[in-house]
């Protein structure tokens, strides 16, 4: 079953997110645009610094991470948009080539008191490299429609 509105939620549901391929030039342009320190746009002044080669901007890894995010769990949603994130950490670093893979386990439940017709969802979501090993993590914060007949 789709899950789409809060009710459908619960503590604990643990969704997978599916995966997602790396490539040097979507690092580049990604740098280039966003991010641009030389570790995330020149493979030759890469090899210089402390990570030894090109490596994807953490906040590229992010950005894959809300769109395997999306594509696989919020589109079919009745999401509300989003507070922030009260904690992210991009624990390993990302190169081209690498397949990342995402994790998004919710944390809590919570029914808005000022207005009913949302809820809060709190997640955990992890991305892993090919390897298994954890390249992010981040703590969310969603808010979600509820269900129209919950009974307000």
């Amino acid at each position: 079953m789709q899950k789409q509105y809060f009710e459908d939620f619960s503590v604990g549901d643990t969704f997978d997110l599916g995966s997602y391929s790396i490539t040097e030039e979507e690092i580049i342009n990604f740098g280039r645009q966003f991010d641009p320190q030389p570790y995330h746009i020149s493979p030759e002044q890469a090899k210089h610094t402390f990570f030894g080669g090109l490596v994807a901007s953490g906040w590229h890894t992010t950005a894959i991470y809300m769109r395997l995010l999306v594509d696989t769990l919020f589109s079919e949603a009745k999401m509300m948009g989003s507070p922030g994130v009260e904690d992210i950490r991009w624990l390993r670093p990302v190169r081209p080539g690498d397949t990342l893979y995402g994790r998004f386990t919710i944390t809590a439940c919570i029914p808005s008191k000022s207005r009913a017709d949302r809820g809060t969802l709190h997640s955990h979501c992890e991305m892993f490299n090919q390897a298994g090993e954890l390249v992010m993590s981040v703590k969310g914060i969603h808010f979600v429609a509820r269900r129209p007949d919950h009974g307000i």
